[in-house]
């Protein structure tokens, strides 16, 4: 398995490219922006596209679904509740910051909790957690997880935007908290982690009390 990071577009989101060498299928997750650039990312790794999973509706991560889906006819699989974000909320939004926005088209496959996601032969467990948004989710197994906005190196997603909710962002981090084993953090935004060291030094893991982040 590889994992190929590209950060995108003005808000510094992290795209990834995750591929499975034994069958040379490759999924896009998050393609928040700057389509071209990944698209030569996914030609440039030889790998078939087979999909595009998403952790959450927000314009920074679906802004260069667009360009991919135009390029490989492959299904995009996002939460339900997040539908209203990845339409016409990424859309204001993208108008609210003034940066140029391809919408996505609508999605094709809905992630739900203790859904799987199969990659070659690896399987990937979809966990529902929300708090950043209604529909964010995390996706993890083969010893990683893709973290979205939920969790950052030292910091947390933000829950000050539209339709976020602290409590429920709370719950999700406990939730992570209390994973069993060891796990490789991709998260959303800046540089990848480890579990151990969030639960070690990140305050939003062991002392949900502390005021709620307001990273993107």
């Amino acid at each position: 398995m590889k994992i190929t990071s590209l950060v995108v577009g003005p808000f510094q989101e992290n795209t990834y490219l995750l591929e499975d060498r034994e069958s040379n299928e490759a999924v896009l997750i998050d393609p928040g922006d700057e389509g071209e650039r990944i698209i030569e990312l996914v030609v440039r790794s030889s790998a078939k596209l087979t999909a595009i999973w998403v952790t959450h509706g927000h314009l920074d991560h679906v802004g260069g679904i667009a360009a991919v889906k135009r390029r490989w006819d492959v299904p995009i699989y996002l939460h339900p509740a997040d539908a209203m974000l990845y339409g016409d909320g990424a859309i204001r939004a993208a108008a609210q910051y003034r940066v140029p926005f391809d919408p996505p088209p609508p999605p094709t496959d809905a992630l739900s909790e203790g859904a799987t996601l199969r990659l070659g032969q690896q399987l990937f467990d979809v966990w529902h957690t929300p708090g950043h948004s209604p529909g964010h989710v995390v996706i993890h197994g083969q010893g990683v997880m893709f973290g979205g906005d939920l969790i950052f190196a030292g910091s947390i997603g933000r829950t000050d935007l539209p339709l976020g909710d602290p409590a429920q962002m709370m719950r999700s981090l406990g939730r992570v908290a209390n994973m069993v084993g060891e796990l490789t953090i991709y998260p959303g935004h800046g540089p990848s982690t480890t579990l151990h060291r969030e639960r070690a030094s990140n305050p939003f893991l062991n002392d949900h009390a502390r005021p709620i982040s307001r990273r993107e």
